[in-house]
């Protein structure tokens, strides 16, 4: 099974990142070659938005097609298809913590916590301690300072990352949920509160966007073990160039 994806199995090396395909738009029997293609390059596959008849198609196409095949793993909370099997945690690489103002922002969650585990990365979710009732975020501080990194989804007035990142010191990055109505559907009263959070530093992604969330992490975790690109030339289409003489 072979795609006609032009696969970027140098990113990596370059940025430190496995390659992730958006399943959302694309036919299960697309999605299956993709998959077979990473695997067979070594490298961690993540799939994301996947619906669950989509994720059952993949399966059937690759017990059909490649039997004995890579393993796949559908984590239907998460959206996420991977394979083979996800990665030992680096214990050097430190901690992300997900945290969720309300249980609707769950799958946005454990997609951002699904795709810092193909990379290794040690993480954990701390849910439903929106603002609405203070004393439960409140609760939870000591735990959260354990964090490098903290991940904060947030639906509705999106008021969540602005109070996490105003009491702690760690970098925080703001998902802006669609979880919503009226003048919150859609998620974009909470990127707006978040855009304009009175909060120095607060880092903020796109609507929904867990994955992006996920690497904005991972990218402070490489920095912060030293992770750098072998020297070698880059071209056009970004991918190594070969090594420098």
């Amino acid at each position: 099974m072979s795609t006609p994806a032009h696969l970027d199995l140098d990113r990596r090396p370059r940025i430190g990142m496995v390659e992730a395909v958006w399943g959302q738009d694309k036919q299960a029997h697309q999605i299956a070659a993709i998959l077979c293609d990473l695997v067979a390059a070594g490298e961690t596959a993540l799939v994301t938005r996947v619906s669950p008849g989509k994720a059952a198609a993949v399966a059937r196409l690759l017990q059909a097609q490649t039997p004995g095949g890579p393993p796949l793993t559908h984590h239907p909370e998460a959206r996420c298809l991977t394979a083979p099997a996800l990665p030992p945690i680096q214990q050097g690489m430190g901690r992300v913590m997900v945290v969720t103002g309300g249980t609707s922002d769950h799958v946005v969650a454990r997609e951002a916590a699904i795709a810092l585990r193909c990379h290794g990365v040690h993480t954990s979710l701390v849910e439903d301690v929106g603002v609405a009732g203070l004393h439960r975020l409140l609760d939870r501080l000591e735990l959260l300072r354990e964090a490098n990194v903290l991940i904060v989804c947030a639906g509705m007035e999106g008021a969540l990352p602005t109070v996490v990142a105003g009491l702690l010191p760690q970098p925080v990055i703001a998902v802006p949920m669609s979880v919503g109505y009226g003048v919150s559907a859609g998620g974009n009263a909470a990127l707006q509160g978040m855009l304009a959070s009175c909060a120095p530093g607060l880092t903020v992604v796109n609507i929904d966007n867990g994955y992006g969330a996920a690497m904005a992490a991972l990218r402070i975790l490489n920095a912060r073990v030293g992770f750098r690109e072998p020297t070698r030339e880059i071209d056009v289409k970004g991918a190594g160039a070969g090594d420098r003489p």
